[in-house]
Order: structure tokens, then C-alpha cells, then sequence
């Protein structure tokens, strides 16, 4: 690991834990000021990347800086640290057992969630609408909350989730009162076009 200031450990930490490209701004709202030199230091070192967007500066950790992170997470205080510096390396010390035990990596901490699947964005947009679990709602309300999610995309997340227990997908008995838009909407399972969808949980 490489010789690094306070400063620059902490800059570090800061970067690991928000896990995107931090704006000069919000660095220093979040822990030390980065000057040029330290900036240099770590830029030369491969374990950030400063990028210019506009007038500020940006930072973020490299997958070098990942990895110092980690070794940083287990290196305990450095020499002639301080009761607060000496705490922050005890509760980082504590994450890295975690760590090690449940074998993860600070990504999977850290790393922002992955969105969420088509499949379950239905389901949030149904729990949205329906009058209750179980109510019938149409799929052009539903299609409609997905906001510009592809049609067949929509299509085929549909068809799964209809062979799953709890969920049903039905026709429009009154074929009169359907909408040109309410038609086009409809999802086609087994040669017919289902109009309503209900979940029960």
C-alpha cells in the first residue's frame, strides 16, 4: 500500500463510500479538501481519477483505489494517529471481519444496488394502482407507470409473471367498452389478448 497522508486516506474512504464521481464540493461537505498536490499524489498513483466537468472537479476511485481501500479497511490506524482517527480504524476494522466472514466485497457494501427488474417495476406500478392486492387494473394504467419501458420488454415480463402463482391476466369481457388504447395495450397469451392484470400479493 502506498505511503499516504491522513488527508489522503481519508479522501479515499469518502470516494469508497459514496461509490460514484464526487464533485470537489461534496468532498469537502463529506470529509478533508483535496489540494493539488494530494489530488496529484493520488491521480499519479492510479487510485483516483479527477476528471474536469464544467467549472469543478471531479473525483473517483479507480480499481486500484478499491483495492487500497480494502487493504486500508484492515491496515489498522496509521503511526501517530489520534483517539478519533484510532476509532474510525477500529469500526473499519470490524467492517473488514464482516467482510471476510460473509465473503464480500466492499463493492457489494458499498456499490450501488442494481435497479430493479422489469418484473418487479410491475409489480410496484400494480401495488400503485390497484384499489387493492388482488383488484384488476388495466394494462394501459400499467404500461403507462412503467415510463417508456419497451413494449416488448413489457411483453414478455408480462407472460412470466403470469405463469407465477398469484397473478392473472384476463380479457375484458365488455370487448365494447375497450379503447383503441386499451387494445393496443393488451399483452397476447396463448393467441388472446389480455387486457386486465391482477395480483393477489
Amino acid at each position: 500500500m502506498a505511503d499516504l497522508t491522513g488527508t489522503e486516506r481519508a479522501v479515499l474512504l469518502v470516494l469508497m463510500a459514496q461509490s460514484r464521481p464526487v464533485p470537489n464540493p461534496d468532498l469537502v461537505a463529506l470529509g478533508p479538501k483535496l489540494d493539488k498536490p494530494g489530488r496529484d499524489k493520488l491521480n499519479n498513483l492510479g487510485l483516483i481519477e479527477s476528471t474536469r466537468e464544467g467549472n469543478r472537479l471531479v473525483h473517483e476511485l479507480t480499481d486500484k483505489g478499491w483495492r487500497t481501500c480494502r487493504d486500508l479497511v484492515s491496515a489498522g490506524p496509521p503511526p501517530r494517529a489520534a483517539g478519533p482517527g484510532k476509532a474510525l480504524y477500529t469500526v473499519l476494522g470490524a467492517l473488514g471481519r464482516y467482510l471476510d466472514a460473509a465473503d464480500l466485497s466492499l463493492a457489494d457494501v458499498f456499490g450501488s444496488p442494481p435497479p430493479p427488474s422489469l418484473e418487479d417495476r410491475i409489480r410496484a406500478a400494480y401495488a400503485d394502482l390497484a384499489p387493492r392486492p388482488g383488484g384488476w387494473v388495466g394494462l394501459t394504467k400499467l404500461r403507462a407507470a412503467l415510463n417508456g419501458a419497451g413494449r416488448d420488454d413489457v411483453d414478455a415480463a408480462l407472460r412470466t409473471l403470469y405463469r407465477q402463482p398469484g397473478i392473472s391476466l384476463i380479457p375484458e369481457e365488455n370487448q365494447k367498452v375497450l379503447t383503441d388504447a386499451d387494445r393496443s395495450a393488451a399483452v397476447v397469451i396463448g393467441g388472446q389478448p389480455k387486457h386486465l392484470i391482477a395480483i393477489e400479493h
